[in-house]
This record gives structure tokens, C-alpha cells and sequence, in this order.
């Protein structure tokens, strides 16, 4: 039992500054996301909440009601989310574009992810609210982060801001095949609408942010964490970008690799011949003779 506890208590310890780096790269994320990446071996979920309770990590929650969008009198595409089942990735991108003031000036953020795995797949933040300050070099860079090229008919979704309907976002949207979609209200573009806030209010508000590049570089920095180390509720807090690489992984491991079969000789089930004896070498030619006569025998 005294070996127990001490081990217990050395753990807590050593848990408790582990919490404080979190902490320092995501000042915001909950206890229960922190207990699922740190995983600890002898403390459980409810006594780590507990423990973080007491040691000041507590978070209270915020609510933002100001709107930031005007819909009304704009063009409107249907909204294709609506009853969409979501079952994969490059199914359908969300967007949304929020501010950040800097000393009483606005500067603005554009954001789209994948509304599957909840990735951000291409940021940007700009001076001015044009479409080529905004949505074009946003989903520039998550078509680069896609490999240059989409599946046919992704969704793209967004609100009834001007710069999604801009004649040169819709070049690149028809370019791709993409599907526009946009919404009538704020929460049928929840996704997005929550990936401004917690950007926003879990990483820029606890940074200090002078300038228009000290802006770039943090929304780069949190856009990274936010991926590549924030656990997502929704994802069984593992990160999106675990999330993706697991999925592929599984298409990996349920694609057969093995097409052909020896029975290939008799052409039987559609399969084709796996070795032609016009390939080998002689010596190898009455060796696979012999396996044919016996596969078919």
C-alpha cells in the first residue's frame, strides 16, 4: 500500500507539470481533454478533474452573442448540409471569416476545415474584407493541403457573406466541381462558427499581439496546435490530425492488395492470369508448369 501511494503521489507530481506545459501552449483546454492526452497510468478520470479543480485549472465558460454577419438581400446557395450524413473526409468544408481588433483596428480571419474530421485545412488573416484577401488564398491553401486536387462534388459551406459568392471564389469552387452551400443562420454553420471562437478565445486572447505579423504568426501557431495536439470531444479526443491519419490507415488495412490467385490459369471468377510463362526464365518454366497442372487438378 506505502509502495502504492508513493508511486501515486510521484505520478501527481510529475502530472501537475505536464498540466502547466499544456497549459501554457492551450490556456483554455479543458481538464478532461488534458486527462485524455496525458493518459496517466494510476489516476483516474474523475480524481484528475478533481486534482486540476484544486490546482487553479478549473476554465469558465464564456459566451459571445455579438453577430458578426449581415445575410440579408445577398445570393444564397441551398444548404446541402441539411440531413447530411457526414461518413468521410473531403466530404464537405465549412467557412466562416471572424476579426481580431488590435489597438481599436479590425484585421480579419478566414477559416475552413473539414467538417468530418474537424481539421483546418487552410487560414488566412488579411487587412481588408475582399474576397482575394480572404476565401481565395484560404481555400488556396486547403486545396494545397488536400494535394492540389478534390474529389468531384465536395461541399463547400458558408454564410451568406459577399466573398463566398464572389465571381472569383465560384471560379475556383466550379473549377474543383465543388457544391456551394450556405445557410440561412449562424448555428446551421456551427462547425465553423465554433472553430472562430476557439481560436480566438482559447489561443490569440492569451497571447500578446501587437502587430498584423504578430497576428499571422499566432493564428499560424494555433492553427498547428489546434490539429496537431488539441484533442477533440468529437473525435474521441484524439486530434484531427491523428483522426485523418487513423482513417487512412484503416482504408489501407481493408484494401485487398492480393488481386490474383493461381487459379487465374482457368480464367475462372473474372481474375486474371498472376505469372505469364512467357515472362520467366526456362528454368522457371516447368516449375510453374507444374504448380498450374496441380492447382487445377
Amino acid at each position: 500500500m506505502l509502495n502504492r501511494r508513493m508511486l501515486y503521489n510521484e505520478e501527481v507530481g510529475f502530472v501537475k507539470q505536464i498540466v502547466i506545459d499544456i497549459r501554457h501552449d492551450h490556456p483554455t483546454l479543458s481538464c478532461r481533454a488534458m486527462y485524455y492526452k496525458i493518459s496517466p497510468r494510476s489516476i483516474g478520470r474523475d480524481r484528475f478533474e478533481a486534482l486540476c479543480s484544486d490546482w487553479g485549472f478549473g476554465i469558465a465558460r464564456s459566451f459571445n452573442y455579438q453577430r458578426t454577419t449581415d445575410s440579408s438581400g445577398t445570393i444564397r446557395f441551398d444548404n446541402h448540409l441539411i440531413g447530411l450524413i457526414l461518413t468521410r473526409v473531403n466530404q464537405a468544408f465549412c467557412s466562416d471569416i471572424t476579426y481580431f481588433e488590435i489597438d481599436g483596428k479590425f484585421y480579419y480571419i478566414t477559416f475552413i476545415l473539414d467538417c468530418f474530421s474537424r481539421m483546418i485545412l487552410g487560414h488566412n488573416v488579411s487587412r481588408r474584407l475582399t474576397t482575394e484577401q480572404t476565401t481565395i488564398p484560404a481555400l488556396q491553401m486547403a486545396i494545397k493541403r488536400r494535394g492540389g486536387s478534390l474529389p468531384v462534388n465536395v461541399i463547400f459551406h458558408s454564410d451568406g457573406g459577399g466573398q463566398y459568392y464572389d465571381k472569383g471564389f465560384i471560379a475556383i469552387t466550379n473549377h474543383y466541381q465543388m457544391i456551394n452551400s450556405m445557410c440561412e443562420y449562424p448555428y446551421e454553420n456551427g462547425k465553423a462558427e465554433r472553430i472562430n471562437g476557439t481560436i480566438k478565445n482559447n489561443y490569440l486572447k492569451h497571447l500578446k499581439i501587437n502587430t498584423y505579423a504578430d497576428l499571422s504568426k499566432s493564428v499560424d501557431r494555433a492553427v498547428s496546435l489546434y490539429n496537431e495536439e488539441r484533442p477533440h470531444k468529437s473525435l474521441n479526443y484524439v486530434t484531427p490530425i491523428a483522426y485523418e491519419k487513423k482513417l487512412l490507415l484503416l482504408v489501407q488495412q481493408t484494401t485487398p492488395k492480393m488481386t490474383e490467385s493461381f487459379d487465374a490459369i482457368t480464367k475462372s471468377n473474372g481474375v486474371s492470369n498472376p505469372y505469364r510463362l512467357e515472362q520467366t526464365t526456362p528454368q522457371n518454366q516447368d516449375v510453374l508448369s507444374a504448380i498450374y497442372e496441380e492447382v487445377s487438378e
